[in-house]
């Protein structure tokens, strides 16, 4: 039987043992597909038969192709046929949603009638001969990376016994059916409880999420690359896939979130609203209050009436000049408020009665260094000045008192 262009596409499992990641064994499976016009061969090795794995499986093969065939054939994969008895055939209800968004008609092969779609059986077994001996990988985006360079320089080019012609060549990408304009997602799906530790389990390790996720279940949705966590339709995080098991991922990532969280329920509601109207400023100044001996909630209260009466702006800025000045408390703040807010009026200039000296004029003079003049001669002063008590007794040259004057008379 020899299929018109498009008309046919074959599609089989293959078991291909297990790869090994650190010591932890996966198996490893080969999905193909054989479009039997042409036989033209796609090929995608997983590490799962899953429903999930299996559709995604087929729309990588259907986008690689550039189309669809109108009929796909499968044997009895408990993924497509739910039921076989005789020639009834009872689809998964999840594939024939899935066919009906691709548009193919889905075909099931007898039981025990593999040669209904032997191209694809040949195709499993070309595989085995041609393409797996003597080659190593290390993981499995090494094994489809290895897979599509084969499929392009060797399975797909070569000429085929049966048609006498190089699959590339015989290919017919127009007569396949356009694909839908919106591509299904058909991730791997799961639903996960955050623990307390921040880490929520999927396929064997654990991934961390934002400290706020405590006690939530959230979905995991994960394809061959990436593990994505989802809080209903928000994307919250995003890993590489990891086929290890054990391993723990995003530790690090939410530390300094949760630190901060730490830090915020050691303060009361006041001081959390405090360091929220105010900024990094208030946290600073409050716990430089708490090293004096005023009281932190009374501090804290009329702070939070200062920020009533005048703003949280004009509040921030007061307190970066007490904190610079290493002036730490409310009265401060309230001082340097009242200083700003207050109006002072223009002092008129002093008028003499000599109108000759209201019209002088001088010339403006600096006084910084008669300043630094003083300073410099106080200084001086101090540390010139002696220890010892002045002398309490006149001295020779001073006049005598009235009564030494009286005697000398007498």
């Amino acid at each position: 039987m020899e299929p018109l262009p498009g008309e046919r596409f074959d599609i089989d499992w293959g078991h291909f043992g297990a790869l090994l990641y650190n010591g932890t064994p996966r198996k490893l499976y080969a999905f193909c597909l054989v479009e039997c016009h042409s036989r033209k061969m796609y090929l995608e090795f997983t590490h799962s038969q899953s429903f999930e794995t299996f559709v995604r499986c087929h729309i990588h093969a259907f986008q690689t192709l550039g189309g669809c065939a109108r009929e796909l054939w499968f044997d009895n994969l408990a993924t497509a046929v739910a039921e076989h008895e005789g020639s009834l055939v009872r689809f998964n209800p999840r594939f024939l949603a899935f066919a009906r968004e691709c548009g193919f008609i889905p075909r099931a092969c007898h039981v025990a009638a593999a040669w209904e779609k032997g191209k694809v059986e040949r195709a499993i077994g070309y595989v085995r001969q041609n393409f797996w001996p003597l080659r190593s990988f290390a993981d499995l985006s090494d094994v489809n990376s290895q897979a599509r360079r084969w499929l392009q320089e060797v399975a797909n080019r070569r000429k085929h016994r049966e048609t006498g012609q190089v699959p590339d060549e015989r290919f017919q990408p127009e007569a396949l059916r356009p694909l839908p304009l919106l591509t299904p997602d058909y991730r791997d799906n799961a639903e996960a409880l955050v623990h307390k530790d921040l880490r929520l389990t999927f396929d064997g390790n654990r991934y961390c999420v934002p400290p706020r996720y405590v006690g939530h279940k959230l979905t995991v949705k994960a394809d061959s690359s990436s593990v994505t966590i989802y809080d209903q339709t928000h994307e919250i995080a995003s890993y590489a896939r990891c086929w290890e098991r054990g391993q723990t991922f995003g530790a690090e990532r939410f530390q300094k979130e949760l630190y901060a969280q730490m830090a915020a329920a050691q303060r009361s509601a006041a001081q959390q609203r405090l360091v929220q109207l105010l900024g990094p400023v208030a946290e600073s100044y409050l716990r430089e209050i708490a090293h004096t001996d005023r009281s932190l909630a009374r501090q804290v209260r009329e702070l939070l009436e200062l920020i009533r009466g005048y703003g949280p702006e004009p509040v921030t800025a007061a307190m970066q000049k007490a904190h610079a000045a290493r002036a730490f408390g409310a009265d401060y703040i309230a001082n340097i408020l009242r200083q700003q807010q207050t109006r002072r009026d223009v002092q008129p200039p002093v008028r003499l009665r000599l109108t000759e000296l209201n019209e002088l004029a001088t010339d403006p003079l600096s006084l910084a260094e008669y300043d630094a003049f003083i300073l410099q001669s106080r200084k001086e002063s101090h540390d010139l000045a002696s220890p010892e008590t002045e002398s309490t007794q006149p001295d020779d040259d001073e006049p005598a008192t009235r009564s030494d004057g009286s005697r000398r008379g007498e």
